[in-house]
């Protein structure tokens, strides 16, 4: 009978690419560092890794996938974290953080663009 469960290790040791990975095993396979991996948790919503008893983080392939989508864009593309937000929400179909530009160009005098731009960085300063 053949071995269908992909999640088992292979006949070299190698865990198959549906097995979940620790932050070490990924922070090996991507050669980020855990404390980066850690910190795009708390700026991407969409990596949500499983956490187990003692805040084990265990990283299935979608959270795989999107590590390497985010490390692609910011460290390869030159992409800024804000910048990553609104791609990944734009393909969520979420709506994306409008950002100063888009602020001006639909405001309907300079004034309320400076207001609207000056509430924007005051949310972002008190969530930070």
């Amino acid at each position: 009978m053949p071995d269908t469960d992909d999640a088992l290790p292979d006949a070299g040791g190698q865990k198959a690419s549906a097995a979940f990975r620790t932050i070490g095993e990924l922070s090996r396979d991507t050669g980020l560092p855990q404390h980066i991996l850690r910190y795009w948790e708390t700026r991407f919503p969409q990596l949500k890794p499983l956490q187990r008893a003692g805040n084990r983080r265990y990283y299935r392939a979608e959270d795989i996938a999107l590590v390497r989508r985010i490390d692609q864009y910011l460290n390869r593309e030159g992409y800024t974290v804000r910048g990553v937000q609104q791609l990944l929400a734009a393909e969520k179909g979420a709506p994306a953080i409008p950002g100063p530009a888009e602020i001006v160009a639909q405001a309907e005098s300079p004034m309320t663009a400076l207001r609207a731009i000056r509430a924007m960085l005051a949310e972002a300063l008190a969530a930070d």
